[in-house]
C-alpha cells in the first residue's frame, strides 16, 4: 500500500558518477533534491569496474615490467601475485566509496534513499512502497550485461563476479572481443592463469585502429593469452567443477576446457524495473530516447545520462559526468546546450595500453577527409627501450 512521500524539484536515479554530479550540481543551486539506488552508492566505476580494475591491474604492470627486464638487470624469479592479497588491496578502496559518496551528498543538502524506483505516472514514481513526485528526474542507472542466445548462459560470470573472486582458476575463457575481456585477460595472464578469448568478428576492439589492434594481439599472444576470431559460442555445459565450451568457426565445432567463464560481450542500459511506460518514455537497448541535450524526447520532466542516454558518446566515466551536469544545467535554466563529444580520449587498459581520441582513420576516410596517415614504430625510442617494452606504435 503506497503512503505519500515527498514533493521534490528533482529525483534522480541511480547513485554512480552521473548521478552524483547532477544532484550536487542541482542541490548546489538550491534546488530540493533526491537520489536513489537500489545498490550501494558509487556506481560501476567506483565499485565494480574502472577503479577496483586498474588496482588489480597494478600487479600485472608489476609482474609484466620485472618480465620486460629480464635478462636486462632483473631476476623475476619467483615474482608472483598473491590475488588473495591483491583482493583485500582492492577491498581498501572500494569498501568505503558508498558511506563516503552518501556523505558528501547529504552534506550538500540531497536526500539519500535506498530502495527500487519504479515509474508510477509522467511525474510520479514508487520507491519501495512510497510514493515521489518531482517537477524533473534524471535517469543514470548504468549498464548490464548484454543477454547472450547460447545454451548454458547461466554457467557464465559478469565482470563484477570476476572482480570479487577469491581466486583465479587456471583456466579462464571470456566471452567477446572488448574492454573487459582484453582487460581481464592480462591481468589474469599476469596471475598465472591460461586465459582465451572467444570472438565471433573478424577482428576485436573494433573502436581502434586495426593496425594497432592487431599490434596489441601478438603481445597478448606472447603474454600468453589465446585470442580466436570469427569463432562463436555454441554451448557452454558444466562438467564437474570445470566446462566444456563448444565454438564454431568457419563450420567447425572445437571443444574447449575452462574453469571459468566470463561475459566480456558487451553491455545494454539497465532500465529493466523504472517501469518507463508509465511514464511515458520511449527507450531501446542503447537507453532512453533523448534529443541531442539529454531530455527524453516523449516526456520533457525526463532526463538520462550515462549508460542510460542513447547517445552518440562513448560509455566511458568522463562522458556520465559531463552528460550528468549538462543535464543538470539544461533542468536549472530551462537551456538545450548539446554536450560536445569530439576530443575524447578512451583506452583499454591492457598491458601495455591501446588508446585513441577523435576519428579511426576508417571513420575519416568514410567522411570524405583529404588524410596524411603517418605511422611510426616506437618500439626502438628511448622511452621503450628504457622499460624492455618491444610492441609500441
Amino acid at each position: 500500500m503506497s503512503t505519500d512521500g515527498t514533493n521534490y524539484d528533482l529525483i534522480v536515479i541511480g547513485a554512480g558518477m552521473a548521478g552524483n554530479a547532477a544532484a550536487n550540481k542541482c542541490a548546489s543551486a538550491g534546488w530540493r533534491v533526491a537520489i536513489v539506488d537500489e545498490l550501494p552508492y558509487g556506481g560501476t566505476c567506483a565499485l565494480r569496474g574502472c577503479d577496483p580494475k586498474k588496482i588489480l591491474r597494478r600487479g600485472a604492470e608489476i609482474i609484466d615490467s620485472a618480465r620486460l627486464m629480464s635478462g636486462k638487470g632483473i631476476d623475476a624469479d619467483g615474482l608472483h601475485i598473491n590475488w588473495a592479497d591483491l583482493m583485500q588491496h582492492k577491498l581498501g578502496f572500494t569498501e568505503p566509496v558508498p558511506a563516503n559518496m552518501e556523505r558528501g551528498l547529504t552534506g550538500n543538502g540531497v536526500d539519500t534513499m535506498h530502495g527500487t524506483a519504479t515509474f508510477t505516472g509522467t511525474n510520479s514514481l514508487d520507491i519501495d512502497g512510497v510514493s515521489y513526485t518531482a517537477d524533473h528526474f534524471l535517469i543514470a542507472t548504468g549498464a548490464r550485461p548484454r543477454p547472450l542466445d547460447f545454451p548454458g548462459t547461466d554457467h557464465l560470470i559478469d565482470s563484477t563476479a570476476f572482480l570479487d573472486l577469491v581466486e583465479l582458476p587456471k583456466r579462464i575463457l571470456f566471452v567477446g572481443g572488448g574492454f573487459i575481456s582484453f582487460e581481464f585477460a592480462h591481468i589474469a595472464a599476469r596471475a598465472g592463469t591460461r586465459p582465451t578469448i572467444i570472438d565471433h568478428g573478424p577482428r576485436p576492439l573494433k573502436g581502434f585502429d586495426p593496425d594497432l589492434v592487431d599490434l596489441l594481439v601478438d603481445r597478448s599472444t606472447q603474454a600468453g593469452i589465446d585470442t580466436r576470431t570469427d569463432t562463436s559460442i555454441v554451448s557452454v555445459e558444466a562438467d564437474g567443477s570445470s566446462y566444456r565450451v563448444t565454438v564454431e568457426r568457419h563450420g567447425d565445432h572445437t571443444t574447449l576446457e575452462a574453469d571459468l567463464v566470463v561475459h566480456g560481450a558487451g553491455r545494454i542500459s539497465e532500465l529493466s524495473r523504472l517501469g518507463l511506460e508509465a511514464a511515458g518514455v520511449e527507450y531501446g537497448p542503447r537507453g532512453v530516447d533523448v534529443a541531442a541535450h539529454l531530455q527524453s524526447i516523449t516526456n520533457p520532466a525526463v532526463y538520462a545520462a550515462g549508460d542510460s542516454a542513447d547517445t552518440p558518446g562513448m560509455p566511458l566515466t568522463p562522458i556520465a559526468v559531463f552528460e550528468g551536469k549538462i543535464a543538470a544545467s539544461n533542468m536549472l535554466k530551462s537551456a538545450t546546450t548539446v554536450p560536445d563529444y569530439g576530443g575524447v580520449a578512451t583506452a583499454v587498459f591492457t598491458i601495455p595500453e591501446l588508446a585513441r581520441v577523435g576519428m579511426l582513420e576508417s571513420e575519416a576516410v568514410e567522411a570524405g577527409i583529404d588524410l596524411d596517415v603517418r605511422y611510426t614504430d616506437t618500439s626502438g625510442w628511448y622511452s621503450n627501450y628504457r622499460i624492455g617494452e618491444t610492441t609500441a606504435a
